[in-house]
């Protein structure tokens, strides 16, 4: 318990003020415009392994999701849940296949969220602020308010001079330290022009993403 205080003390930040406006939402542009946004919204097919364990390939067409994780393998339907499936299998009750479909969305929600979330800035429901630090350069914070598994989540994007994400400073509900710095490293160009980011570390620790393609029929 004192290491965790420790480190909750160490680590723990607030949420930084910023301003709306104009200039931050030119700020989101150009990292969209870096990341080659118009290729991503083009896409048809994304396909990606988080972490060595959770597989997914995504219908961008049709918004579907193929996910593998554990045993279980669901098709997801993003725009009518309740369609949703599990695949190859048929011994399970009402209850237990609502508790698998439940899990493979928030999966769904988490694990795409480390592959797209540079080409979700202005997803519905955010809110986009330029954030002024006392050396002078810019961040975007970006809020989402509605969304996802966990909406009220915020992130704090640090760029390079090409505004190519270099990491965010995230305030969720799912982690007590605010702040905590995650960064996007590895960027790859796929098939089709769109870019992602292959590695991040969290905290010392390596969160991979492979098998990463994206392309169009």
């Amino acid at each position: 318990m004192i290491t965790i205080a420790i480190l909750y003390f160490s680590l723990d930040e607030k949420l930084p003020n910023g301003k709306t406006g104009t200039e931050a939402d030119r700020f989101a542009l150009k990292i969209q415009e870096t990341v080659k946004h118009h290729n991503y919204l083009n896409t048809d097919y994304l396909q990606w392994t988080f972490r060595n364990k959770n597989h997914y390939i995504w219908n961008k067409k049709s918004n579907t999701v193929t996910v593998k994780t554990n045993n279980d393998s669901v098709l997801l339907y993003l725009d009518d849940p309740k369609k949703s499936k599990i695949l190859g299998t048929s011994q399970l009750d009402s209850k237990q296949k609502g508790k698998i479909l439940k899990a493979a969305l928030a999966s769904f929600n988490n694990d795409s969220f480390w592959i797209v979330a540079p080409h979700k800035l202005f997803d519905k429901g955010t809110t986009r602020k330029l954030v002024r630090l006392q050396d002078g350069t810019n961040r975007l914070l970006v809020t989402y308010a509605s969304g996802g598994t966990t909406p009220g989540d915020s992130y704090l994007w640090k760029v390079d001079k090409n505004y190519l994400p270099i990491s965010y400073k995230m305030w969720v509900s799912i982690i007590p330290i605010g702040g905590i710095e995650v960064t996007w490293e590895n960027w790859v160009k796929t098939s089709n022009g769109s870019y992602f980011a292959k590695d991040h570390t969290l905290l010392g620790f390596d969160i991979p993403i492979s098998n990463l393609k994206a392309w169009n029929e």
